[in-house]
């Protein structure tokens, strides 16, 4: 597992000048398809490395990019945020980037996906449209011209909380969206499930922790297998043959 430089391929396109990523490879010589991985608000922590870890331990060469390289979440978490809004510009570039940087790499079969959790889901919703093989959208936040951002979207596994008190209904709207557009998917919300369910341990500053547990922000051990077996299930029918 190692820090992957991305910055000159970054700049070329114009994104993040100082763009890294977090590689996860699989045992074995390979080639193994590929994942780009798109971190929560919090950023490329100890928690998003192992979820990283987790997809390599499955089969998947993981490039978890770090959206936040160019001075960490307190100077880039609002640009950020702005990039989603948007559906454009340097944050999308730089997911562009890592999903080049996977297909170029000999040890890519060139199949790659993209999985994102919390602002990373909403990305990788985004993203699902651009080039990528598969998509798994985790507790995603949803664009508000939803259908529009889907059009052309790639095979989709989503996953949302029914405790999640930041995306009430999101799961139904996403489904129905889906559906509606004929775009492959499998949506499902886990009733006992609240956001960043799928985590290992708590994320982000401690201070926020007690507002985090009443929004329902934080890991289900009971639920979170179930979601990755789905999302291992998914990749493997898009990505692995």
């Amino acid at each position: 597992m190692v820090t992957i430089d991305l910055s000159a391929k970054s700049q070329a396109s114009g994104g993040s000048s100082a763009l890294k990523g977090y590689l996860a490879e699989p045992d074995g010589v390979g080639p193994f398809p590929g994942v780009v991985m798109i971190h929560e608000a919090f950023g490329l922590d100890d928690v998003m490395r192992r979820q990283a870890d987790r997809l390599a331990a499955a089969g998947y060469l993981t490039l978890a990019v770090d959206l936040y390289s160019d001075g960490g979440p307190r100077r880039c978490l609002v640009a950020t945020m702005r990039s989603l809004g948007s559906g454009e510009g340097r944050a999308f570039i730089d997911v562009a980037t890592a999903r080049a940087w996977l297909r170029e790499d000999a040890k890519c079969t060139g199949k790659v996906g993209v999985i994102g959790f919390c602002m990373g889901g909403a990305f990788a919703l985004m993203a699902a449209n651009d080039g990528f093989d598969a998509a798994s959208v985790n507790y995603g936040q949803l664009p508000r011209d939803l259908s529009g951002a889907l059009e052309g979207a790639c095979p989709m596994v989503a996953n949302y909380g029914g405790k999640d008190r930041t995306l009430p209904g999101a799961a139904a709207k996403l489904e129905s969206a889906l559906t509606s557009l004929g775009i492959e998917h499998d949506v499902k919300e886990f009733p006992t499930a609240g956001h960043a369910f799928m985590n290992d341990a708590p994320a982000g500053p401690k201070v926020l922790r007690p507002l985090m547990r009443v929004l329902g922000i934080k890991p289900d051990p009971a639920a979170a297998p179930e979601a990755w077996r789905r999302i291992e299930d998914h990749f493997a029918k898009h990505l692995a043959d």
